[in-house]
């Protein structure tokens, strides 16, 4: 896929405003896309799009909103129709975790995990899926985690939350199929991302044994999303650990999965 071939197409990335986010974006303006970038930090995104537009010479819009929160779904939705944008490529990564027993975890922050992670990456893949469906052509790149293969004891809804947008994606691939519309999950393991710190998980076992560059992540589901791929899983030892978890009792999963969360 070329840069010439992506002009005038839009790419809206979610979480643009560090980590994998702005991976993504670097990586759709290098190919050309004109972009629609959404995060919380409007003064950080506009010095995004500034840069992006700059080195690439490309369109790059911001939408600041706060995708935890409903009705700021909805205003990223109304934003494109407003801007009167179609979005040919949309990548649904902003997300976030929290750890520790979910007893004794305040409720609003799962709450939010759950608005973020499923709700919002629900609600724009609906808005904008029909339109790429008319047009036999578009991208869906979601992205769950390793989290998603198996119950994360600690990390009890982060884990359950990305399950669905493993199952999510997968079964919406099946009705895409013969439309022109690709879409593709992105299950990466530990990543250098500013994930971490929020989720408060540094000192883990499981974030000390391996951790990958974003830069890294990105560029291998970017690639697996233009190809086509149903599903990437990132780094060797994460594939090997998500395929022998197949052959692994259901019951003893949870507690070989929460030694690793401490």
């Amino acid at each position: 896929m070329t840069a010439n071939k992506n002009m005038n197409k839009t790419a809206l990335i979610t979480g643009a405003s560090g980590g994998l986010g702005l991976d993504f974006a670097r990586l759709a303006a290098a190919d050309g896309y004109n972009l629609v970038l959404v995060a919380r930090s409007g003064d950080k995104l506009n010095g995004i799009a500034e840069e992006l537009g700059r080195e690439y010479g490309i369109t790059a819009q911001v939408c600041a909103a706060d995708l935890s929160k409903p009705a700021e779904v909805d205003k990223v939705v109304e934003f494109v129709s407003g801007a009167g944008l179609q979005i040919d490529c949309l990548v649904n990564n902003a997300g976030f975790g929290d750890t520790g027993h979910f007893a004794d975890r305040p409720w609003a922050v799962q709450q939010q995990m759950i608005n973020l992670n499923i709700l919002a990456l629900s609600r724009l893949t609906h808005a904008f899926v029909g339109e790429m469906k008319q047009r036999g052509r578009g991208f869906i790149l979601n992205i769950a985690s390793t989290a998603a293969f198996q119950p994360g004891p600690n990390f009890t809804v982060y884990s359950a939350t990305k399950a669905f947008v493993l199952s999510f994606t997968e079964a919406l691939r099946e009705e895409l199929k013969g439309t022109g519309v690709r879409c593709t999950c992105s299950c990466p393991g530990v990543t250098d991302t500013g994930f971490h710190e929020r989720a408060a998980t540094n000192g883990m076992r499981i974030t000390r044994m391996s951790m990958m560059k974003s830069e890294t992540v990105a560029l291998e589901a970017w690639q697996a999303m233009k190809k086509g791929k149903q599903t990437i899983i990132h780094g060797l030892m994460n594939r090997v650990m998500s395929f022998s978890l197949r052959f692994t009792p259901r019951s003893a999963v949870p507690p070989m999965v929460a030694s690793f969360m401490k």
